[in-house]
């Protein structure tokens, strides 16, 4: 099993802490974010981890190199030249994913979501993505039908809507949990720029039907890219079976 975890971001909601190291390497308590998804994506069984860097990338280079990568295959995805967002910074990795599905997982997510479970409802549909989702308060929603499956997107500040083909009366608008499954096969709705939103090319590849959301409503879920979630992002860490 592959998974790839998204560390390259500048991490501008946690400055000043980010003035002098990657947002991957902030701590939540003792413990740096990326250690927490690195031993918990090991917990789960994943065995090759790509971690993208770009922000102080030598310092997530170093903190791999002193921990030995944890005991597992960990690659780096060099973004130094030019920040990918994470449609482009997945493009970039792809080929470390050509032979099956990848678990991504934004560095910031702290949570006790079984992986497992998630991976395990993917490989039973006929998916190309699946979007670990949950009713919470956002800026921005995915818009779903009544059987889980992506129809759209809205910035709830805006108004602003998108869909992936006709507009659908009485949606449901769920959160996006920064935690998704993706199979090779979504590679084809890459457009030909480097740099985009992973979010895009779910909204593009929508209309085929099989961009399908995951409940995970009951499980801990903490934005820890943001100073005032960072306690409590350190209060569950302790709490959340990692290796």
């Amino acid at each position: 099993m592959k998974a790839m975890i998204f560390a390259a971001g500048l991490g501008t909601r946690l400055r000043p802490l980010t003035n002098d190291r990657p947002k991957a390497l902030v701590e939540a308590g003792t413990m740096p974010l990326l250690e927490f998804a690195i031993r918990r994506l090991k917990f789960f069984g994943w065995q090759t981890i790509v971690v993208n860097v770009h922000h102080f990338a030598a310092q997530i280079e170093d903190f791999l190199e002193a921990h030995q990568n944890f005991g597992l295959d960990i690659r780096i995805s060099d973004e130094r030249g030019l920040l990918l967002e994470t449609g482009g910074g997945l493009k970039k990795a792809s080929r470390h994913f050509q032979d099956g599905s990848v678990l991504l997982y934004n560095a910031d997510i702290v949570s006790n979501i079984d992986l497992k479970a998630l991976w395990a409802y993917h490989h039973a549909g006929n998916h190309l993505a699946t979007l670990a989702i949950r009713d919470r308060d956002s800026s921005r929603h995915l818009l779903f039908d009544a059987n889980h499956v992506l129809k759209g997107w809205k910035n709830r500040k805006t108004g602003e809507t998108k869909w992936c083909a006709a507009p659908l009366p009485n949606p449901k608008a769920l959160a996006f949990s920064g935690i998704h499954v993706v199979h090779p096969d979504l590679f084809a709705f890459f457009p030909e720029q480097d740099r985009f939103s992973i979010i895009d090319v779910y909204l593009k590849a929508g209309k085929t039907g099989r961009i399908q959301g995951y409940r995970h409503d009951a499980d801990i879920w903490v934005d820890a890219g943001k100073p005032s979630t960072l306690p409590l992002a350190a209060e569950w860490i302790p709490k959340i079976p990692i290796l």
